[in-house]
């Protein structure tokens, strides 16, 4: 079946815009992507016609939110090919991933173990990990990263100890666009006995993810990331590793029994799921699941990794531009930096020619460190993005050489 670009694009409202007049250019997917229609009605209509809270009332409208949110867990449970059981709703990736250190990692880590970690995590999968590390005396490992190369699952192989409690790493780096062999590192983790984290919110945008497959024991993602809303994330664990995890927070709805001085808790999922949850949030997350899988994941992978070789022709192709992450198989970004301005100025220029990117570390800051680089100005794409974006940012950044006299 042919991608429908014009399609597709039409059911973006925002990409109608105007941006100081021009029309907007968004490549900042990698950041948070663009809501389709379908999504934003859901929102609206369950805010209007179908909200309560959830599993705590007899009436209708309880009946019905509950439906459609436990539905929506569903929904996801069958996107990634593991049961509902499995599916835990935080308020985001950063919020899944603390989950996991704090509930997981408190009770099994000692004094000595390691935490492996990649120099291209995202601070949200290295922060929580010096966090536990610093509490109970453990050590931080990091693995180094190529830009130019795929990663090589040796890399972390190498460094693993009879010490190695857990590895963590991302699907797909947020700054370089490589993508890890995460099946690869999974098999590694089990080997040596310890637990796989996967930071999935660059990867499960691309392509069809497979947890089962996979073999990964904890893999999380955001849903502003995935065409949905903001304030709602997804934490996979294999039930079994989730069962024996004491709760992250304590309050209503993640309770079996309460006393004045202990009380008895739900099983997975709705152990971590404490007080109101993201309701609309994660009814809306169901509804853009709906939409990529109506449109085709890898449809709309193959989609953006033509667009990304293609604006990578476009960047090379321009004087006193540096692409920074030319790995082979890369996929959804492309930083850069040029020799005549600051990323943070080119980013203000060119989105005076409507054109969004990113400018800055990309809370990546020890890739930057490891590069000698203190910023990059970052392209990213979503389904919408054309041949055409790349194009504009062209244009856009010959301007900027302009303004700098190059």
């Amino acid at each position: 079946m042919q991608y429908d670009l014009e399609k597709i694009k039409a059911q973006f409202p925002v990409l109608n815009r105007k941006i100081w007049d021009k029309p907007l250019i968004y490549l900042d997917s990698a950041a948070s992507m663009q809501k389709p229609q379908k999504v934003l009605d859901a929102i609206n209509n369950n805010y209007s016609f179908s909200y309560s809270n959830v599993h705590r009332g007899l009436h209708k409208l309880s009946e019905e939110a509950t439906s459609n949110y436990e539905g929506a867990r569903l929904k996801i449970s069958k996107f990634i090919n593991c049961s509902e059981k499995e599916i835990v709703f935080t308020s985001g990736a950063t919020t899944a991933i603390n989950l996991v250190a704090y509930s997981w990692g408190l009770k099994n880590i000692s004094a000595g173990d390691e935490i492996i970690i990649t120099i291209a995590d995202h601070h949200a999968n290295i922060v929580p990990w010096q966090l536990i590390a610093q509490q109970k005396g453990a050590k931080i490992i990091a693995a180094q990263v190529n830009p130019e190369e795929d990663f090589d699952a040796e890399i972390i192989k190498k460094l693993v100890t009879d010490k190695t409690k857990i590895i963590a790493f991302p699907h797909v780096s947020n700054v370089l666009g490589t993508v890890f062999p995460v099946k690869e590192l999974c098999k590694i983790a089990k080997e040596c006995g310890a637990i796989s984290v996967v930071d999935g919110c660059q990867g499960i945008i691309h392509g069809t993810v497979d947890v089962k497959k996979l073999g990964c024991d904890f893999y999380c993602f955001s849903g502003h990331k995935l065409y949905g809303p903001t304030g709602i994330g997804v934490l996979y664990g294999k039930y079994e590793i989730l069962e024996e995890m004491p709760p992250f927070l304590g309050g209503g709805d993640m309770i079996d029994i309460v006393k004045i001085n202990q009380s008895t808790y739900a099983d997975p999922p709705l152990r971590f799921e404490a007080g109101t949850p993201p309701i609309v949030e994660a009814i809306a997350l169901g509804e853009a699941i709906d939409w990529v899988v109506e449109t085709g994941i890898d449809r709309i992978g193959k989609h953006e990794k033509n667009v990304i070789s293609y604006g990578m022709s476009v960047l090379n192709s321009i004087q006193g531009v540096n692409v920074f992450g030319t790995a082979p198989n890369k996929t959804g970004v492309i930083s850069f930096t040029m020799d005549c301005a600051h990323s943070h100025d080119i980013a203000t220029i060119i989105d005076r020619e409507g054109v969004a990117v990113r400018a800055g570390h990309h809370c990546a800051q020890p890739l930057m460190d490891a590069f000698n680089l203190v910023s990059t100005t970052r392209a990213s794409v979503g389904a919408y993005s054309s041949n055409q974006d790349f194009d504009k940012l062209g244009e856009a950044l010959t301007k900027v050489k302009k303004i700098f006299g190059v």
